[in-house]
């Protein structure tokens, strides 16, 4: 599990162009010499999941230098933390540490905050053998890191964009004529991707399943209505996996997952997932 460098530096200096356009840090100027040197850490105030430490780092190298500051102390993205845990701790030019202190903060509570709530959400269905998905509901840039926030916190990715998988839903359906036009349509135009389709009730299924498809998602199914697709599809003799989607809740994960469908898919992991909360302190 590694973080994309090259999507990291790409948000990381759009955050920075963000925060000194009309110019440099006039209040850390002001106030700190130049040749003040300083330990700082990024600590906890709350529990959760860290995701993002290696971001922190491109954050002080674009604005330190990677030669100009000492990491004394680092925990790995993934790890369980307690409040008042550090997650960084390193010896640095104080003026370079508070120009980057927000915009490391902002990247490190909110890809923390998504790898916490993806935790939550493994640990409610942990035994099942069922899997935390994510979605393409992300900030616009931020994909990638919330994607791979989403793989800290246990979770599993989906696609990641338009071209890497099949997805069929409602209104292709419709463009389409009907599923199973869909459905052969897209096998014609690219054999080689994963097909998912998109049902919303049993009958729909059980029509999708003479088509042979890899996976279906379940669009606002109950629990019982989960459960009645999984054993169409243990009647049918078929490798089609189920994946439950819409309207999940935490409270309800674990029901949904003892239904035996393979995949909860839960958007809110990345659009909705509050921040940790993380500070600075030297």
């Amino acid at each position: 599990m590694s973080v994309d460098r090259d999507s990291a530096l790409q948000v990381v200096r759009t955050a920075l162009r963000e925060d000194l356009r009309h110019g440099p840090d006039a209040t850390t100027e002001a106030t700190v010499p130049a040749e003040a040197v300083a330990e700082a850490g990024f600590n906890t105030r709350s529990a959760g999941v860290l995701a993002g430490v290696p971001v922190v780092r491109a954050v002080l190298d674009e604005v330190i230098g990677a030669d100009r500051y000492t990491v004394l102390a680092e925990r790995a993205d993934g790890d369980r933390v307690r409040a008042e845990d550090c997650a960084l701790r390193v010896r640095a030019p104080v003026r370079g540490l508070l120009t980057a202190e927000r915009t490391a903060l902002n990247l490190l509570c909110h890809l923390s905050g998504i790898a916490s709530r993806t935790r939550q959400w493994v640990d409610a269905v942990s035994g099942t053998g069922c899997v935390i998905r994510d979605s393409r509901k992300t900030l616009p840039g931020m994909r990638d890191l919330q994607k791979y926030a989403v793989r800290c916190g246990g979770g599993r990715n989906h696609r990641m964009g338009l071209g890497d998988a099949l997805l069929i839903k409602d209104n292709h359906v419709v463009a389409a004529g009907s599923v199973v036009a869909a459905v052969r349509a897209c096998r014609l135009r690219a054999p080689d991707l994963p097909m998912e389709v998109e049902v919303s009730t049993v009958d729909e299924l059980a029509e999708v399943l003479d088509e042979d498809v890899d996976l279906v998602l379940l669009d606002n199914f109950t629990p019982q209505q989960c459960a009645a697709a999984v054993a169409l599809v243990r009647e049918r003799g078929c490798g089609t996996e189920l994946e439950a989607s819409g309207g999940l809740t935490l409270q309800h994960a674990r029901e949904y997952a003892a239904t035996g469908v393979g995949y909860l898919a839960v958007g809110g992991l990345t659009h909705s997932a509050p921040s940790l909360d993380l500070g600075l302190d030297m």
